[in-house]
């Protein structure tokens, strides 16, 4: 679906619901969401169903990305728990409890953190790679990535002490303040602009709960 202009976080899930309720068979046990930036090899899906197959709770699921950085690959972090937006795989009964995939930033935050409040399992999966052939947040730009980043939290519901501890955190990270200022001015922003936000308050505590955990130290799924 083209509609002329970049959509940031909600138009990609738009575009996916589109193919999704076109799909002829109703006899599927698994739906994958992936970007055509990518590349893998040839058993990546097979290695990733292997995987479902042995966890029966592993609800979503995908493969670590990578991005090649002069000529050395370079391993984009995050949290355990997260499956990137570029590359998910969703168990039938998952993604049918979790309601499907919200149309709006932070969409592939939210899908997780409300499985994992089900009970199901979310994870990148260590090691089956993925290559990234145009790195996260850089069709954008990094001030704009990091405005978007601070609109995705306030948007999917984030604790503002778990923010302010990850502005915190970005000030000790090249190129330092940049990301820290940008991720802040974001979520502000969003908050003053009463962007839109998650209505689901159960899904939204236990977010923040997770996030507190996280901040004092405690097992959490934001390892």
């Amino acid at each position: 679906m083209n509609r002329g202009f970049r959509k940031s976080g909600g138009g990609v899930i738009e575009a996916f619901n589109d193919g999704f309720i076109s799909l002829q068979r109703r006899d599927w046990n698994f739906v994958v969401k992936l970007d055509g930036d990518l590349s893998f090899e040839p058993d990546y899906f097979e290695s990733l169903f292997d995987r479902f197959s042995y966890e029966p709770r592993l609800g979503i699921a995908g493969g670590t990305l990578y991005h090649v950085e002069k000529g050395e690959k370079k391993f984009e972090p995050n949290p355990q728990f997260h499956v990137r937006g570029a590359t998910k795989v969703y168990r039938r009964e998952c993604f049918e409890q979790i309601g499907g995939l919200w149309p709006a930033p932070g969409w592939d935050t939210v899908d997780e953190a409300k499985a994992n409040m089900l009970g199901w399992k979310t994870m990148s999966i260590s090691d089956i790679y993925a290559a990234h052939h145009r790195p996260t947040g850089a069709a954008d730009g990094m001030w704009r990535d990091s405005v978007k980043h601070g609109l995705v939290c306030y948007s999917a519901g984030y604790h503002p002490l778990f923010v302010l501890a990850s502005c915190t955190y970005r000030l000790a990270r090249r190129p330092y303040a940049v990301r820290s200022i940008g991720l802040l001015y974001g979520f502000l922003n969003a908050y003053l602009k009463s962007a839109p936000r998650i209505d689901d308050a159960a899904l939204v505590n236990f977010i923040r709960s997770e996030q507190m955990k996280r901040l004092m130290g405690q097992e959490t799924i934001w390892r």
